[in-house]
């Protein structure tokens, strides 16, 4: 179980068109290069959609001093200059130190939400998502009925509506609840 220094970066890379394949292969190398710095907790990467070029890659580390040791390190500077070529935007980062980063008040005078209560926005955005999902894709894909490529269609679209639609709305529609 994780402990409130862990820390979270979000890092997000827009891509010139056509430059997909490039940056997988960049990421083949420095995921595994974060991953041998202390601290290192984990990595995801939210690929993009049909129409998107933008990557969203989130790396866990245990503690802020361990996340800053790998972000200065001489090893990503180089990757990143690396790469830099097919990004359309430059390389964009923002660290959360919550491990809730949805529920993380935009100033430090206010006070973060319940537990109870970011259970309870996060399982009504959860729970309809993860029910819905799956019907949706098995009446648009019945020949992958039961596969593992179906199963990572259903969660890849699951954490995308999470990610980008539903706990942005919910937060913002529940704000006034959450900071009671």
């Amino acid at each position: 179980m994780a402990d409130n220094n862990t820390v979270t970066l979000v890092i997000t890379h827009a891509l010139k068109s056509g430059q997909a394949a490039h940056y997988e292969q960049w990421l083949g190398k420095i995921m595994p290069a974060a991953a041998r710095y202390p601290g290192h907790l984990g990595v995801h990467v939210i690929r993009p959609t049909t129409g998107n070029d933008v990557y969203n890659i989130i790396i866990r580390f245990d503690t802020l001093e361990n996340l800053t040791a790998w972000t200065k390190s001489a090893e990503r500077e180089t990757l990143v200059e690396e790469i830099k070529p097919v990004l359309r935007l430059d390389d964009h980062l923002e660290v959360r130190t919550e491990n809730a980063f949805w529920f993380t008040p935009e100033t430090p005078a206010v006070k973060r939400p319940a537990q109870w209560k970011q259970f309870l926005i996060t399982l009504a955005v959860i729970f309809p998502s993860t029910n819905v999902v799956p019907r949706i894709t098995a009446m648009l894909f019945p020949s992958l009925h039961g596969s593992l490529l179906l199963h990572f269609i259903n969660d890849a679209l699951v954490v995308a509506l999470v990610v980008w639609l539903w706990m942005p709305v919910m937060t913002r529609l529940f704000a006034g609840w959450l900071k009671k």
